[in-house]
């Protein structure tokens, strides 16, 4: 259910965050810092940056039980994982392989849900589904026979996907008693945790980085986390989910573009065909799932 006009026409805020969330996996090849630095502090600056703006609610902290605070964990947890896996594919694999393979997210949280949470799927989407898992195989299979490096990147990036779909399965039991804005607070949190845990277990240094990857930081959390998927989280409060879940296919396509701009990396035969079995066998999945759409409010991927 919407509510009143906000302040702007919603278009211009959809046409931000679908700009802004391209931008992902291009900030992330500029930058030289490990990739685990990268996401510390992209979650980081975030959570300094969500702070004033939802001041009022962290008294609800308190009122957090220990059962939704270990769930909280568990969270945070799988998105710092689902970060380290997505952001170190990129090392690997081309942009485009990278993100097409991570819209297929809202598939497999519905898959997740089906089975954990026996939702309905209809016979529609799940035409879907199978639609857009064979261009994930089309994807793989052109990336195998260009380097196994590819396929390394491809894999990453799967895991990665399936490793935010635990975050977004939990959203889907939590955010009943825990507002979005404090989820996405504690987990962002607890993420930025688990990465500087694990740079200092690895050995990873944290601070002699150049005032260019500062800067490359800071982005990380104001394009694509902000003004990306945060703009999306208010703008469910005026438009349908099914718009915000359809808009945030932009992101292959977006970074598919400038990673051709950028970075020369024109799409081969195999990737065209298996982005586009994902993203129509998405447009499938969501067409038929509209009324019983996906939470996104914790969605950070990418």
């Amino acid at each position: 259910m919407t509510r009143n006009k906000p302040f702007i026409a919603p278009i211009v805020p959809l046409i931000v965050g679908m700009i802004a969330i391209s931008f992902a996996p291009i900030l992330v090849r500029y930058s030289d810092a490990p990739v685990s630095v990268q996401g510390l502090y992209r979650m980081l600056f975030t959570v300094l940056l969500m702070l004033p703006l939802g001041k009022r609610q962290l008294p609800g902290l308190k009122n957090i039980s220990a059962k939704n605070w270990m769930l909280l964990v568990v969270a945070g947890v799988f998105l710092a994982i689902h970060f380290l896996l997505w952001m170190e594919s990129l090392n690997y694999t081309s942009i485009a392989s990278s993100t097409i393979i991570l819209s297929l997210e809202p598939v497999f949280v519905m898959i997740g849900a089906y089975f954990l949470f026996k939702d309905r799927l209809s016979t529609f989407a799940l035409v879907g589904v199978i639609v857009a898992l064979a261009g994930v195989v089309i994807v793989g299979s052109g990336d195998i026979s260009l380097s196994a490096s590819a396929f390394k990147g491809d894999l990453l990036s799967l895991f990665g996907t399936l490793a935010v779909v635990v975050n977004m399965l939990i959203a889907k039991k939590i955010l009943e008693r825990v507002s979005s804005y404090l989820y996405s607070l504690i987990v962002f949190a607890v993420s930025a945790l688990c990465f500087a845990f694990y740079n200092v277990g690895a050995g990873i240094g944290m601070t002699a980085y150049s005032g260019r990857e500062w800067f490359l930081f800071l982005l990380l959390a104001i394009v694509p986390t902000v003004l990306g998927h945060m703009v999306f989280n208010w703008l469910l409060q005026y438009v349908k989910p099914a718009t915000i879940s359809i808009s945030v296919l932009a992101e292959p396509v977006g970074s598919s573009l400038l990673g051709i701009v950028l970075f020369n990396e024109f799409l081969s035969g195999f990737q065209l065909a298996g982005g586009a079995f994902i993203i129509i066998g998405l447009l499938v999945y969501m067409r038929a799932e509209k009324e019983q759409p996906i939470p996104r409010e914790s969605s950070a991927a990418a």
